[in-house]
């Protein structure tokens, strides 16, 4: 076959192998949308306005008639409206959360002036939001959509939470560029986790599908920048500090202070008697 008679056969030849795993997902575009609307409904600073309660109730309503839309494709035809039910009735909790966790921001960081700053601004903060509306998701059994949403906040933060991880109140994500944390990771309350730490698999094997992969940390947890704590039987104890770049694949009792010793050496040139 010649190049040419490659180039025009190939729409048929892909047309013909992309029927074969074809199926309908929940749309990038309207998930995204869906996620706008209902962060601008929960918090209106984000959107610089202030609804009524009929203007308020009336979105309520239609995001969630979009919300069964979008799950439509994915889900049995006559689940569409208990999930719907479900995942609405569980946004005041998931809205309590997020209050608290702004909360927490104000309290930790010196740097923060308010709760409207950390709900405008913090990736930290709109990353754990996005987590806590795909982890209800998650354990609803949606298929896909939670991974939509999970993956947008990742690619405008830089945090990769996984939706099906477990993280407690009052989470405190700080900075947050570069941070994972994996499915199976279970998070306490009032844990405080700097830029750059992992919480993953100690390795990866698809036999491992359905198992504990992925580290515990307990309440009350400071874990440093830069800082990988690996595998499913490590248990960090409360009331723990990791110090930055430790590396740690096995547990650590309740109180305990994990720091890592570099040697850094740091070698000068003397100058000259009369100065620069």
């Amino acid at each position: 076959m010649s190049e040419k008679d490659s180039i025009r056969s190939f729409p048929e030849l892909l047309h013909r192998t992309t029927a074969d795993f074809y199926r309908e997902v929940p749309s990038r575009t309207a998930a995204r949308g869906f996620l706008r609307q209902l962060v601008g409904l929960l918090f209106p600073i984000t959107h610089g306005s202030r609804l009524s309660l009929a203007e308020t109730e009336e979105r309520w309503a239609d995001l969630q008639r979009r919300f069964a839309e979008i799950i439509r494709p994915v889900v049995e035809a006559d689940q569409v409206d208990r999930l719907t039910e479900r995942f609405f009735a569980a946004v005041p909790a998931i809205y309590e959360n997020m209050m608290a966790d702004a909360a927490m921001y104000v309290e930790c960081d010196p740097a923060s002036f308010c709760k409207d700053e950390v709900i405008l601004c913090y990736p930290g903060f709109f990353a754990l939001m996005v987590y806590r509306f795909s982890h209800v998701m998650y354990t609803l059994g949606i298929p896909i959509l939670p991974r939509i949403l999970s993956e947008h906040a990742h690619s405008k933060t830089g945090i990769d939470i996984h939706p099906g991880a477990t993280i407690g109140r009052h989470c405190y994500i700080d900075h947050g560029t570069g941070i994972v944390i994996g499915e199976t990771t279970v998070i306490g309350d009032s844990v405080k986790i700097y830029q750059g730490v992992t919480l993953g698999a100690a390795f990866v094997d698809k036999e491992l599908r359905g198992c504990r992969r992925h580290p515990t940390i307990e309440d009350n947890v400071i874990i440093y920048a830069g800082s990988t704590i690996l595998g499913g039987n490590t248990v960090i104890g409360h009331d723990t500090v990791i110090g930055g770049n430790v590396w740690l694949t096995e547990s650590v009792p309740p109180y305990s202070r994990v720091y890592h010793r570099p040697e850094i050496v740091i070698k000068g040139k003397k100058l000259p008697e009369e100065g620069l």
